[in-house]
């Protein structure tokens, strides 16, 4: 095994509740002394953490990802990191795709196909959640926040407005909801 100067890991996730937990443990275990992880959509190529890896970054340091798509998603992406990477003297390299290295002859070649591959996983997961979501909308799911007034409270809210002419502002305040929240009933 080669002496690295530093071995760096780079976790992500796209969601708040997602947790990076799993990576960062395969990445502790693949002997990252530190790991910079954030919760950034993998489209995103200008993600706080992956900067200041990259600002990091010195000759003779070594990056591990747990996969190309924690990486990027993007296939020009992946290629302009591992550029930008080699150009700092140091290497990439993906647990889980040993063969995506940046010290490898066709690692431009690789890289490419890789990236396309993170990149249709992105489109098929975009679209999976479209279908998830129409079809629970077909089922009478409801999206968004909850309402702050029951039904009775609106139906009682509204004959106050309307019947009675009672002030938004009144009506508001004994439910403990904003005079907006009244007034688009």
């Amino acid at each position: 095994m080669q002496n690295y100067r530093m071995i760096y890991g780079y976790a992500r996730v796209s969601r708040d509740h997602q947790d990076t937990a799993l990576q960062i443990a395969a990445l502790k275990a693949a002997g990252c002394e530190r790991v910079f992880q954030e919760k950034e959509g993998g489209d995103k190529s200008d993600r706080p953490q992956l900067r200041a890896l990259m600002k990091a970054l010195r000759s003779g340091d070594l990056v591990k990802a747990p996969a190309v798509d924690r990486f990027a998603r993007d296939p020009t992406d992946l290629i302009v990191l591992g550029r930008d990477i080699r150009n700092a003297g140091a290497r990439f390299v993906s647990i889980a795709e040993p063969i995506v290295d940046t010290e490898s002859e066709f690692w431009e070649v690789v890289a490419a196909c890789f990236g396309i591959a993170a990149k249709f996983e992105l489109r098929r997961i975009r679209e999976r959640t479209a279908a998830g979501r129409a079809h629970a909308k077909a089922q009478g799911v409801k999206f968004g926040r909850k309402p702050k007034l029951s039904a009775h409270q609106k139906q009682e809210a509204l004959k106050r407005r309307d019947i009675d002419r009672e002030p938004h502002r009144s009506i508001a305040r004994s439910y403990n909801v904003s005079q907006s929240t009244i007034s688009r009933l």
